[in-house]
């Protein structure tokens, strides 16, 4: 039997004050994850715990919050993980607006997106790069965000969010499409970037951050051709 504390950080709405409140769990389900246990807990709740999930099962990015001060998925962190201490604290994520409960505004991370034009505007002929995959896999979470000292939802810095999709298109565009793109990532990531790396072991979807930004600097600031991706 698995008896967990849960503690969870409560907000009305964008304009109310948050408060705690604390609810007992228990299971006997060894494989249950937090997100598991956020859907059977809510069942028993006259007011349940609000907070967003799509797939469960790692792939979106939905279900991202702080899960005893560390950003993770909800539907990755499995209960037994906290057996020793009994106690499961669960906020959301600080850098973002806060909707209710645990369901923050990410929207800044698809406009930053968006100022970037990340987009082919035709076909890519060398979209099959072991770097375009890795950065494909991006879940645009926010976790890495929620580590970094640089970013905030109000600043020119865009963060590993934007870098790693940026990375992408710096693999396959054309030569003469780049140079926009080489002056947006001087501007809304490497100059805004500490270099704290604070973000290198915190991505849900294990991507190697570190070797896509060295990459990345290397294609748009060093003006060098990127190197062949190896894990």
């Amino acid at each position: 039997m698995i008896q967990i504390q849960f503690q969870i950080l409560r907000c009305d709405s964008s304009e109310s004050e948050p408060y705690w409140q604390e609810f007992s769990f228990e299971t006997e389900n060894q494989n249950m994850t937090v997100a598991t246990a956020l859907t059977e807990l809510n069942q028993t709740l006259e007011k349940p715990v609000r907070w967003e999930c799509s797939c469960l099962q790692k792939k979106c990015g939905a279900c991202a919050m702080r899960i005893n001060q560390k950003p993770r998925l909800a539907c990755d962190a499995v209960l037994t993980e906290f057996s020793k201490s009994k106690k499961i604290i669960l906020e959301p994520l600080k850098k973002f607006p806060v909707i209710a409960d645990l369901i923050i505004d990410r929207s800044i991370l698809f406009e930053n997106l968006k100022t970037l034009k990340l987009w082919f505007e035709e076909d890519a002929k060398t979209y099959g790069s072991e770097i375009a995959y890795e950065a494909s896999r991006c879940l645009q979470c926010g976790c890495c965000l929620e580590v970094c000292p640089n970013f905030s939802a109000k600043s020119e810095f865009f963060g590993m969010s934007a870098a790693v999709p940026v990375s992408r298109l710096l693999t396959n565009l054309p030569d003469v499409q780049k140079q926009e793109l080489f002056q947006s990532y001087r501007k809304q990531i490497y100059e805004g970037c500490g270099k704290s790396l604070s973000c290198r072991n915190i991505c849900p979807a294990g991507i190697e951050i570190e070797k896509l930004l060295v990459n990345s600097n290397a294609v748009a600031i060093w003006k060098r051709k990127p190197k062949k991706y190896e894990k």
